[in-house]
């Protein structure tokens, strides 16, 4: 499935209802990562209804224990294609037997893209069909080729925020949170892509001041990622030699080691109405 305007051209797999394929028409230049697997084998999954791990992959909710992976399952799962024109795609997903078995709440998640101009909007949308209160993470993960330019290399890279930033990440060891910070050295507002900066694992940052952060090098301003109203955005590659850079903006975190387990009690779990709407969404801008 494909999309395209005067400028870009994006395409879809109903799996996961990821994207595969961002290309400038004048360029014919890709942006997104092709999910080599020597590196990752994926290229921009959705993440829902968790972000990150959960401790032992488990959870509780009503006295009964749920077992999930990773990031949840919405990313391995068919959408269903409810309307495509030229310039947008719209996927749906729908709570089913199986779903609830892992997870007791009866959603519709709808991601919708639409070009427009220079860029790419990508919106989640998930409704809460129960009657009772749903509780759910969601998030971001498109990976982006870095380098570019293939006489470039990836520590040529750096992102730059569109605010003064004091940056802190908050550690993992073995996907869960540690409850440890660390600070992330600036260069002004510039974050460079070094060998070591994912040494030990993403990046993740709360409360930016920054809603925008843009992928340059030294040769140009390749890409702009807007986040406006996410509370996370995580930075991350899959290694020092991993050509690619994950920018992933997000309502939800992992687990943190010493977590109770009880999925209310979640850090940065979102709380939705029976019947209420959730809305966010991001915008990929290519220069």
């Amino acid at each position: 499935m494909k999309i395209s305007n005067n400028h870009l051209k994006a395409t879809f797999n109903v799996r996961g209802a990821e994207i595969t394929s961002l290309t400038h028409n004048a360029t014919g230049r890709e942006y997104i990562w092709q999910a080599r697997t020597k590196y990752w084998g994926r290229h921009a999954p959705v993440l829902f209804p968790f972000v990150g791990k959960l401790k032992k992959d488990q959870y509780r909710h009503e006295g009964k224990t749920y077992e999930m992976g990773q990031h949840g399952f919405a990313r391995d799962l068919d959408f269903e294609i409810v309307e495509h024109t030229s310039d947008q795609i719209i996927f749906q997903l729908d709570a089913d037997s199986n779903t609830l078995k892992k997870y007791p709440f009866k959603f519709e998640l709808r991601i919708i893209y639409q070009l427009e101009g220079h860029s790419l909007r990508t919106t989640y949308e998930v409704k809460n069909k129960g009657k009772q209160v749903m509780y759910f993470s969601i998030g971001g993960h498109p990976a982006f080729d870095c380098p570019l330019n293939p006489e470039e290399f990836r520590s040529d890279y750096w992102l730059e925020f569109d605010q003064q930033e004091t940056l802190f990440t908050h550690r993992l060891d073995g996907g869960l949170f540690t409850g440890k910070k660390e600070a992330i050295e600036l260069d002004g507002q510039r974050l460079h892509i070094t060998d070591h900066l994912f040494d030990k694992d993403a990046l993740v940052f709360k409360q930016l001041n920054s809603t925008r952060v843009s992928l340059s090098s030294l040769s140009q301003k390749w890409l702009t990622f807007h986040f406006e109203g996410f509370p996370y955005l995580g930075i991350w590659s899959k290694s020092q030699e991993s050509p690619f850079v994950c920018i992933e903006p997000w309502y939800g975190l992992a687990d943190y080691g010493n977590h109770s387990g009880e999925l209310s009690a979640k850090e940065g779990i979102r709380k939705l109405e029976a019947s209420a709407i959730f809305s966010c969404h991001y915008t990929m801008e290519i220069h």
